[in-house]
């Protein structure tokens, strides 16, 4: 019997069903999630369904995209971030791609003190069954895993993906980015509306990646989105916040969370970014290619406290002109 399994054709002998490939394969049937002819199986349906000549299968797993922890900023467990109702004591979330290896991202991740982290959904390697996953170092228990898109263009696609996501970890928030070509990354904002209303529909919880215009984001907020993620700039630029003053009228308006996500380039803009109001930052590549991953990802997680701090404790006014600091009276 042939079947096409992650486009490459292979022969098997018949009869077949989903758990016997997989233990033939090599895979562990609780870490992946497995498609037929573009219909996700059901892990509790493995054993009862059954393979025929000419399937089209996909198994899908996620990837990647310590020392002692640093000291929290005194209270900032009592100023959670809430998305969907769930609560978490960092506003720092970051990516998992790029870093030279598995054993780097976890140190990373450790450092940032982040209690998400985002991963995406690959193909597993069918020829290499025992090689690493990023869940042999960053444990699902311990992180919140949060399944994206990246490399979507159209909604068909990203729905497909969160599907798939859903089923191989049992995720319901996801991160949703709709990309609308391959030289800015900058997202299509119809097909990201499309795919939210659809995601939303089947009982996702979206946290959007859009682009910082005010207007899409109410909208992304009237359909139902848990976050609305406006970039800072393109992604993996490390330019940092170009207009924000559209990232400021966002945040004004919006009864969801405001997530500064793509291009941040260090720490200054991650803490500029929680000045403005922002209730957290996602980034990935402005740690993962720092010259010390590590040190960076330590870096930012103190700029996002300080940042939260200091939108809290509000700023004074800016004056055009000087205003001393001691008194006049009793001058000398």
């Amino acid at each position: 019997m042939r079947l096409t399994i992650n486009g490459e054709a292979r022969d098997f002998p018949a009869p077949l069903n989903v758990d016997s490939l997989l233990t033939e394969l090599g895979f562990d049937a609780r870490r992946v999630a497995f498609e037929r002819n573009l219909e996700i199986v059901p892990r509790s349906a493995y054993g009862s369904t059954k393979l025929a000549e000419g399937d089209r299968v996909e198994i899908v797993h996620f990837i990647g995209g310590g020392g002692e922890a640093a000291p929290r900023l005194e209270g900032a467990d009592e100023d959670p971030l809430v998305v969907a109702g769930r609560k978490f004591s960092s506003r720092l979330i970051v990516g998992t791609g790029k870093y030279k290896d598995f054993e780097q991202t976890r140190a990373a991740v450790e450092a940032s003190g982040a209690d998400v982290v985002t991963v995406a959904v690959r193909r597993v390697n069918i020829a290499e069954p025992g090689q690493p996953m990023l869940a042999d170092y960053l444990d699902p228990r311990r992180y919140t895993y949060l399944p994206n898109t990246a490399g979507c263009y159209t909604a068909d696609e990203a729905v497909r993906t969160l599907r798939l996501a859903r089923e191989a970890g049992g995720w319901s928030l996801v991160k949703l980015e709709v990309l609308g070509d391959k030289k800015t990354l900058y997202p299509d904002m119809i097909e990201t509306l499309k795919a939210a209303e659809a995601l939303i529909k089947d009982g996702f919880d979206v946290m959007v990646y859009c682009t910082d215009d005010p207007l899409l984001a109410r909208k992304l907020e009237d359909v139902g989105c848990a976050a609305i993620m406006p970039l800072a700039a393109p992604i993996g630029s490390g330019l940092g916040i170009q207009n924000p003053i559209n990232i400021g009228l966002i945040v004004e308006a919006a009864n969801v969370p405001v997530i500064v996500d793509a291009g941040v380039g260090t720490a200054s803009d991650a803490a500029i970014a929680m000045e403005l109001g922002c209730d957290g930052v996602l980034m990935n590549t402005a740690i993962a290619e720092a010259r010390d991953p590590i040190r960076m990802a330590h870096a930012m997680r103190l700029a996002v406290e300080a940042g939260r701090a200091a939108y809290l404790a509000g700023r004074m006014l800016k004056r055009r002109y000087a205003d001393p600091s001691s008194p006049l009276s009793g001058l000398i």
